[in-house]
């Protein structure tokens, strides 16, 4: 049987994708000939008929005095699908701190930021396979009353120090040298420029990246921004406090809303109060087995997962539905939707690399005598801001530089995105960052803490392919608009 016309031009196109993905291979393979530091090898995924590299490269853990002992980062370089793609990769670096960028291979592998460049994935010194500063947290299946326990006591903390010193220099774990090891990884790997594409944390090290080697930036696209006045944890309690007010306000300004939750926040209010009072015992489905379980919800574990809810679009628009029904006594859904995400959160992130970071250059600007009104009239309060501090205070700290506070400002091309309803990272701090940056577009589009959706996807492509924020068309995204919200009458529960 003769192939179509159409047919055959498939084939010959992905050969083409194909042979420069060998191509790519094999001159990462003969960089890593020339270089002792540089660990590569060539590695498939049939699925996607992907040929791609990984390994690892070697940096000092202490960059200043570039001697002692070594970390070996761990990396995946995914090329591009197109014959002729463009010279610049994307780097994606990810939130946390803590979370591991070699997670984002199945996201990646597929995406189309390969269609025209490789992808480069660097696991963050202190996360992933880059020397894991791990942290064992509470929560296991056997105990499921154990995943509602706080990540941050310092009995923890104070657990796992011996074994992280031993292997560690725990001072040597910032954001200034994370970034300089990605730039040193960048030029082992022969990439003259690389765009930059960061969320929640990963905007920061973006931030300081920039400023660090601007030179080496062509763009940079940054969703849930932390700015360098960010100063992590103490805007949560706040952020959280206003995305839960957009929800209450958009129910008290909709007639519908209004009929199908009345009072909606006095009964939060008072669901708080009586949990305060006395913690509510609540059945929840084993996330394993599907057996029932009992745990003990009380107001703080109740709190924490109202503020997961707003995380995401879709649990936020089933928030108030969830509230309701809590303060008829029904907390299962709340309750099983915070078991589900303390579950998946509690070892997708490298919680002593959380406090290196945190403790070192976000809790010692923070001034004790701040907290009070800074966390006054928020659902969530100053527990999660006082429990992180006391944390940071057994933890050995880094050190940055004095103008490290500073304001990122060069005159790289930079993208923001800001989500309305963000629970951390609130469209304000998106303004501020833009505001030092001369060459920046901040859009903000009707979102939680990520910014997803094709017409955020086809604006960011557009900007990756330009590398520019110039002539934008921003029509499709100020077009979109918050999704409804769950009613009881629309619920199948």
């Amino acid at each position: 049987m003769i192939p179509s016309l159409a047919a055959l031009a498939l084939c010959v196109a992905q050969a083409a994708a194909t042979d420069n993905q060998e191509r790519v291979c094999e001159r990462l393979l003969a960089r890593a000939e020339e270089n002792p530091r540089l660990e590569l090898s060539r590695a498939e995924h049939a699925p996607s008929d992907t040929v791609f590299v990984q390994g690892y490269y070697t940096v000092f853990e202490n960059r200043a005095e570039r001697r002692g002992r070594e970390i070996r980062l761990g990396l995946v370089v995914l090329p591009a699908r197109a014959q002729d793609p463009a010279p610049d990769p994307v780097f994606l670096l990810h939130g946390g701190p803590g979370a591991a960028a070699t997670t984002f291979f199945r996201r990646q592998v597929r995406g189309w930021i390969r269609e025209r460049r490789d992808v480069v994935l660097i696991d963050q010194r202190g996360t992933g396979s880059s020397n894991k500063l791990h942290v064992p947290m509470p929560g296991n299946d056997d105990d499921l009353q154990s995943y509602f326990e706080s990540f941050y006591r310092p009995a923890l903390y104070e657990a796992a120090l011996p074994e992280l010193q031993a292997r560690a220099d725990l001072g040597q774990y910032t954001t200034d040298n994370s970034v300089d090891d990605f730039d040193e990884i960048r030029e082992a790997l022969g990439y003259a420029k690389i765009n930059l594409r960061g969320g929640s944390y990963g905007t920061r090290a973006a931030l300081v990246y920039m400023r660090r080697h601007p030179d080496t930036i062509r763009s940079a696209s940054l969703q849930g921004i932390q700015p360098i006045s960010y100063r992590n944890p103490l805007p949560h309690a706040r952020s959280a406090q206003d995305a839960l007010d957009l929800i209450f306000e958009e129910i008290r300004s909709t007639p519908r809303y209004r009929e199908a939750f009345p009072g909606i926040e006095a009964k939060f209010e008072e669901t708080l109060k009586r949990l305060e009072d006395e913690p509510a015992t609540v059945p929840v489905a084993h996330p394993a087995t599907g057996e029932e379980h009992e745990i003990t919800l009380d107001r703080n574990a109740f709190a924490e997962a109202v503020r997961l809810q707003l995380y995401a679009m879709e649990s936020n628009r089933r928030l108030p539905l969830m509230l309701l029904r809590a303060h008829a006594g029904d907390y299962r859904e709340l309750a099983g939707a915070g078991l589900a995400m303390n579950r998946a959160v509690k070892d997708a992130i490298a919680w002593g690399m959380l406090i290196c970071v945190t403790g070192s250059e976000d809790i010692a600007r923070i001034d004790p005598d701040e907290i009070e009104a800074a966390c006054a009239g928020t659902f969530l309060g100053e527990v999660r801001v006082r429990d992180q501090m006391a944390v940071a205070a057994i933890w050995p700290h880094g050190t940055v530089d004095e103008d490290f506070a500073e304001p990122v400002k060069v005159d790289v091309p930079v993208l923001l995105f800001s989500g309305t309803h963000d629970p951390s990272t609130a469209p304000k701090w998106g303004a501020e960052a833009a505001s030092h940056l001369p060459n920046s577009l901040h859009v903000v589009v009707p979102s939680g803490h990520g910014v997803f959706g094709g017409a955020v996807r086809r604006l960011d492509r557009a900007f990756l392919e330009e590398g520019s924020v110039e002539g934008l068309d921003l029509s499709e995204v100020e077009a979109l608009t918050v999704p409804p919200l769950a009613l009881p009458s629309d619920d199948g529960r």
